[in-house]
């Protein structure tokens, strides 16, 4: 983080981002389904150290061509066959001529370009960043949590757990909560729910707790999709991580939400509920047989029955929460 802010400059900027999203997205605003995260690891491994390319050996040079940049590449031709490494870049390639080599390297080098780009949309720069996400402004980290690449979000929120406790955050990441707009909301969400885990560090007073609540049971509340497995991880944060008494009853008021992904995510969560807040164990109870008597799903019907059985029994473990039709399907995005 290289710039102080404030909270409220923090959370305008980030409505301003969401604004952009939705223009680009033709006005667009259903959640869109990001898909796995997929860590990345950068640099691959160089194939010149496995055949012993002496740094006298580099003496050619070349040039690629992609995603609308040259880039310098240098060139060594042994007995082993051409070499090229991507200066800057950190990518190496082998083939039997330049031609292949150089279609390698744009094949190797596509990951990180790609990465690249898609930080930079997602803090509203032109072409690519190849700077640390330790640069960036409190504005952009919070932005980057919306980025199309799940790693790269993820990597923006260890920036941002490490200012916790500053406070400039918080609106901003409440506000990724409650918002309806941003075609990959789901992948902010995810990562501000992850955050949530440890919601003191965030949220200090009770009132501030008490808004990020609300926020996570409007989610909860609302949910039309379960992408990126957020809905899930919101009954999990309030039932398996905050576990106070408000945090508790909003949860069990959301065994009766309208969204069936927040119904099925509050039966979940509650059996854990049960364990950190025995207190809250009679309102859970009632909740699930309610529910296991007359939940429009089926297989929400089903599920509410087994996790009554299961807390009542004391399990310690819990059945396997059903799927429904449409996340059978292949995804898609």
């Amino acid at each position: 983080m290289t710039a102080s802010a404030s909270p409220s400059q923090v959370l305008a900027d980030l409505e301003a981002c969401i604004d952009r999203a939705v223009q680009a997205a033709g006005g667009d605003t259903r959640a869109l389904d990001p898909g796995h995260r997929h860590p990345f690891h950068w640099p691959p491994h160089p194939v010149s150290a496995d055949y012993h390319v002496l740094p006298s050996d580099w003496t050619g040079s070349a040039v690629l061509s992609t995603h609308g940049e040259e880039f310098e590449v240098q060139v060594a031709k042994t007995g082993s066959g051409v070499f090229g490494r991507v200066v800057g870049l950190w990518n190496e390639a082998k083939g039997s001529d330049l031609a292949e080599v150089l279609q390698e390297l744009a094949i190797g080098a596509e990951p990180l370009l790609r990465r690249q780009a898609a930080i930079a949309t997602a803090i509203g720069r032109p072409g690519r960043f190849t700077g640390s996400t330790q640069e960036l402004t409190p504005s952009e980290l919070v932005q980057l949590l919306y980025c199309t690449d799940r790693d790269v979000a993820m990597g923006a929120t260890r920036e941002i757990e490490v200012h916790a406790s500053t406070g400039v955050y918080t609106p901003a990441l409440i506000h990724i909560l409650e918002d309806r707009r941003h075609p990959y909301r789901r992948v902010a969400q995810w990562c501000v729910l992850d955050m949530f885990e440890d919601l003191p560090s965030f949220c200090p007073t009770e009132p501030l707790q008490q808004r990020a609540i609300d926020a996570v049971k409007q989610l909860l509340w609302t949910a039309e999709n379960d992408f990126a497995r957020v809905v899930y991880k919101a009954g999990v944060v309030l039932g398996g991580h905050v576990c106070t008494d408000p945090a508790g009853r909003a949860l069990i008021e959301c065994v009766q939400a309208p969204s069936k992904y927040g119904r099925r995510s509050a039966i979940h969560a509650v059996f854990h509920l049960a364990e950190w807040c025995p207190d809250l164990r009679a309102e859970i109870l009632g909740a699930l047989e309610q529910a296991a008597a007359s939940d429009e799903e089926p297989d929400l019907r089903w599920f509410a029955a087994h996790m009554l059985s299961d807390i009542t029994a004391g399990e310690t473990e819990h059945v396997t929460e059903p799927k429904f039709p449409e996340e059978l399907a292949p995804a898609h995005a």
